[in-house]
This record gives C-alpha cells, structure tokens and sequence, in this order.
C-alpha cells in the first residue's frame, strides 16, 4: 500500500512506507529501549535488532575493523612497505587522480614523513596518460626507485607492472579484478576474484589504512618504531569512503564516524584550508565531505594538475595548504562551468536516443574527460538507467558511467573490453571507466546495452521513494535530528532517512538560480518548516511548487539542520512531493 496514497508523484514516483512488520518491530524496538520513535524506524530499517541498538548507535572501530591479514597478500605488502621505510629504500607512489586516490597516497606520505621518510608521488595526466599505471611511466619510475606502490589502481595493469623492471611493486586496490593476477610483490584488493567479497565495500583508502595496521603490528613484532597514531589518520579515510561512495555500512560506518570526529578538530593543514574556502560553518558531515571537499580534492584531476588534491591533503605546511586549496577552488569553479556546457549537450543527445534503453549514453567531440563522470551520474539520475558519458578527441573516446542499485556496471564494461569493443574499461559495481575507438562507439554501446539489459536493466522505472515515517513541522526540532543522526553517519549504502510531511501548503518559494528551490512550508496550524530542494527545476516539481495556486501538498525528504549567522534550525532537504487530495 502506498505512503499516503502517493501512487505517482510530481517525479512520477509510489511513495512506500516501512510495511507492517518493520512498524512493528519499530515499535517493539521502542518499548524495549526508550529511544524515540522516529529514530526506531530508521535502526528498523536498517534491520537492526532491538537488543542491538544501543551498540549500533555507538561503533566501535576496534570492534567492527576486520583482521587485515583476512585480506590476500597483506602480510606481503605490510611486510616490503615496512622493510622499505626501515631501510630507508626509494619509494614511488603512483596514485589515481581522484578523492580515493590522492587520500591513499597522503595517507603514505604523511605515514612516512613521521617515520623521516620521503616518497615520489606520481599521478598520470587524467587525458594525456589515462587511468592507471602506464608502461612509460612505469618504467622511468623502476629507474630511480626500489619499491612503488600503486593505490586505487593497478589490479589490471599487467604490462605497466612488468615495465617496472628493477623495482618492487605493491598493489593497494580494490577496483574489480581479472582472472588474473599482475606478476608482483603483493595485489591487496578486497575485490579480487579470489576472495570472498565480505570486504568488499573498503574503497583504496581502507585498504591502505587497514595495511598500516598491518605494517604497526609487524613493526612492533620487530621491535621498531610503530609509527603515528593511525587513529588520527582516519580523516582522511572518512573523506576517500564517502567521495568515491563506498557503503557506509561495517566498518566503514565506523571509520567514518571516527574520522568526522578527526576532522572536527581541524589538524590537517590540507583539510583545514580546503573547509575554508568551501566555506563550511559547520561540523563536518557527510554532505561536507561529498559535496563540498571531495568535487575540490576532483578539480586538480579533472581539469587541472592532477597531484594537486595528493599535495594539499599531504602536506603539513599551512601556507601551502592556503595556496593549493585556493587554486583547487578556482578549478572547481572552472571544472562547473564546463560541466554545464556537457551536460546541456548530453542530456539533449540522450533524450534523443531514449531515456528508457537499458543503457543511457551520449558522446561528444571534445567534451572534457574530467567532467564526463559527473554528466553521467546527472543522467543516471535523470533516466533511473545506468548511463555513460564519452568524450571523443582524434578517434578516440574517453568515457565513464555511473549505475543504479543492482546493476553491476563494472562487471559488464570489463566484459565488452575482453570482447575487444573496448580499447580498455574496468571499474566496480556503480562507477566505472572506459576507452573506446570512435569506430567501434556504436557497436560498443549496443553491447554494453545488450549485457546491462541482461541484468534487468530493461525493466528500471521510476524507482519507489522509501519513507521511513510521518512527522508534522512541529515534530522537526534540531533535537530530533541530532537524535536520529545517531544512527549515522548516512551515505552510500546507508541513506538518509526521509520523512513524509502531510497536508501542508506553501507559505513561500523563491526560484534560487538556475534549478534550485527554496521553500517554507506551512501546516496551518502555527507549524512551520523551512526547505530546499535542489535540481528542483530539472523537474516537473519546480515549477507546480513555485506556481502552488494555493494548493496543499504531500512533501517528502531528509531533515537536516541549516546553520546560519551562528543559529541553527531544522530544514527538509526536499526531493519529492505529490499534490494533497
């Protein structure tokens, strides 16, 4: 039955609630243990037991963070990387130019600087050199270095690590896996084939703390000096799970909630800086870390340097920090501009070829790879399909695609590519790359299509919107939400409660740049609710809410608090709403 009658909303969405037996074991849950109702919907939800809540609300990292050596090759990894640090060996990281990436190389740089040791710190031009390790690379590195360690990247990259003749080479992954192996030292990665997948939720930066962990057990089996307290390191995991949108659930959820606690106390020069010219006026969250540091860290990788997030998150010196975080701001600014440009271009091509194929794509000429990622989970979320962006330049396109929930994206790419549609591809599940000859663009794309459709992605609609309970603007108090944010921190994996708000009108709307709307709702009754919704206008609800007539409406969302002049106040964070009968 659906929440509130809501069978198609101004989205086109059924609006579900949390069925019978989750209400009731919500219920249950709250006579056993006091808390408040609405944040027993939420730990419902989440299919948390009753005698289990008090424990979940309070993770412990030391009790849900896994052995590392549960993990293929740790004990080889942690063992050569101490031995390197210990010998005073030359070191070479090669890092992905992402969140991910430059957060597992700082977590090195910074791990080693402590113990006086230094690094090379390579990341490949994003359109010169592509993703991941390359043969010339590669090899110049091996010249001068005796270990290089490849994080966020290299599982698949079997002739770039054969290149690196005379060094050592250690992989730090966790993107999927072949059926084969690259000849090395060590391949950690939670997502090879032959392990068991339970891990696989780590995304690089857990890997790589989970091999200090490592590396401080060894090194204290050998008497040595067991290096900096990992716990104030966990910063910079927080922000390499949520921006790469690796589930909060585990230990993840765990390592997140510790490192915004790091975060908060503001010592990481890098961080520091970067939350200042994001101009964040609160503690951080996971909204913080995905939608304002995480797109800054992407911008040097996208458009500009690609070592510049790795610096600014490694370095100790605050005056550096300023100047990078500075210039990381600028290219954001510039990395949005170009972003539009694609993705007017792309969402018209799209549309063209059908938002209801199982596969949503578009391709351009000259459409800038550091964007085309960003276009393509604008199209996911337009279409409900998995989509790929690709941008073409001298026969050759560059391209990356984002998936929905139980299609998995990666798998099928990495399939068309051993075909030899593809030049090259890989990824995970949701988030995945590729290369492509422009010859082959169509045939390619039909096949991916062909594989996705063979997973159910035909059969996508509208997704239902899941509502975890009722409130009135009254019941949505700062208290409240600090309440439920217990159950946090939320992300990928783990979402956000949303909440239905009944029967109210509309008090005020303001357009507020080009998409966005910015709301008071009101119950009538003297309750009254701020609220925002974004992208409001890349929909039908923008412009029915801005020209309300009068009407009442059903409203849905996630409630968070709005800080502002130093005052806090409860604010929906809207993404649906459906008109009152």
């Amino acid at each position: 039955m659906s929440f509130l009658g809501v069978e198609a909303s101004l989205t086109g969405r059924r609006w579900l609630g949390l069925g019978i037996d989750m209400e009731r074991a919500a219920e249950h849950m709250q006579q056993q243990t006091g808390l408040p109702a609405p944040l027993c919907q939420v730990l419902a939800r989440r299919g948390v037991p009753a005698h289990e809540a008090t424990g979940f609300l309070t993770p412990q990292l030391k009790e849900l963070l896994p052995d590392p050596r549960r993990m293929k090759d740790m004990e080889a990894a942690a063992g050569r990387f101490l031995q390197a640090a210990e010998q005073g060996e030359r070191i070479a990281i090669f890092a992905d130019y992402d969140v991910d990436g430059g957060s597992s190389a700082a977590l090195l740089m910074v791990w080693l600087r402590t113990m006086g040791r230094q690094a090379t710190l390579y990341i490949p031009d994003r359109i010169d050199e592509g993703y991941g390790p390359n043969e010339e690379a590669m090899a110049a590195l091996a010249r001068d270095h005796d270990l290089i360690v490849c994080v966020d990247c290299g599982t698949l990259s079997h002739g770039p690590i054969a290149a690196a003749k005379g060094a050592d080479v250690v992989v730090l992954d966790h993107h999927l896996g072949g059926e084969t192996l690259p000849d090395c030292v060590a391949v950690v990665n939670p997502n090879r084939q032959d392990e068991d997948g339970e891990l696989g939720y780590f995304c690089a930066a857990g890997v790589v703390f989970l091999m200090l962990v490592e590396v401080r057990r060894q090194a204290r089996e050998k008497g040595l000096a067991a290096g900096p307290d990992l716990l104030s390191l966990l910063d910079l995991v927080a922000l390499a799970t949520v921006a790469d949108v690796a589930p909060l659930i585990g230990a993840n959820r765990a390592l997140v909630r510790q490192g915004l606690k790091v975060m908060g106390g503001r010592q990481r020069p890098g961080l520091v800086a970067l939350a200042d010219v994001s101009r964040m006026d609160a503690a951080p969250s996971t909204y913080h870390l995905g939608f304002l540091l995480g797109p800054r860290v992407n911008a040097g990788g996208r458009i500009g340097k690609a070592d510049l997030g790795a610096r600014l998150l490694a370095t100790d010196n605050p005056h550096e920090a300023a100047a990078l975080a500075e210039r990381l701001d600028q290219l954001n600014t510039e990395r949005r501009d170009i972003e539009n440009a694609v993705r007017a271009a792309a969402m018209e091509q799209a549309e063209s070829r059908g938002f209801d194929a199982p596969l949503v794509w578009a391709a351009g000429e000259g459409w800038h790879p550091g964007v085309v990622g960003i276009v393509a989970s604008r199209l996911k979320e337009a279409a409900g399909r998995p989509a790929v962006v690709i941008g073409l330049h001298n026969g050759e396109g560059k391209g990356s695609g984002r998936s929905v929930s139980g299609i998995d994206l990666g798998a099928a790419i990495q399939r068309t590519a051993a075909e030899a549609l593809l030049i090259k591809g890989g990824g995970h599940k949701m988030a995945a790359g590729l290369t492509v000859a422009e010859d082959k663009l169509d045939a390619a794309m039909a096949r991916l299509s062909e594989l996705l459709a063979k997973q159910g992605a035909a059969d996508l609609g509208p997704s239902d919107l899941k509502l975890d309970g009722m409130l009135m603007p009254g019941a949505a108090t700062v208290d409240l939400i600090e309440q439920i944010e217990q159950a946090g921190p939320f992300g990928a994996g783990a979402p956000a409660p949303r909440y239905g708000f009944p029967d109210l009108a509309v008090r005020f709307a303001k357009r507020i740049g080009e998409t966005h709307l910015k709301l008071s709702l009101t119950d009538g009754m003297g309750g009254t609710l701020d609220a925002i919704c974004f992208g409001a206008f890349d929909t039908a609800m923008g412009p029915r809410l801005l020209e309300h007539g009068g009407a009442r409406f059903h409203f849905s969302g996630r409630l968070e608090v709005n800080t502002w002049g130093g005052r806090q106040s409860p604010q929906l964070r809207l993404e649906d709403a459906a008109e009152a009968s």
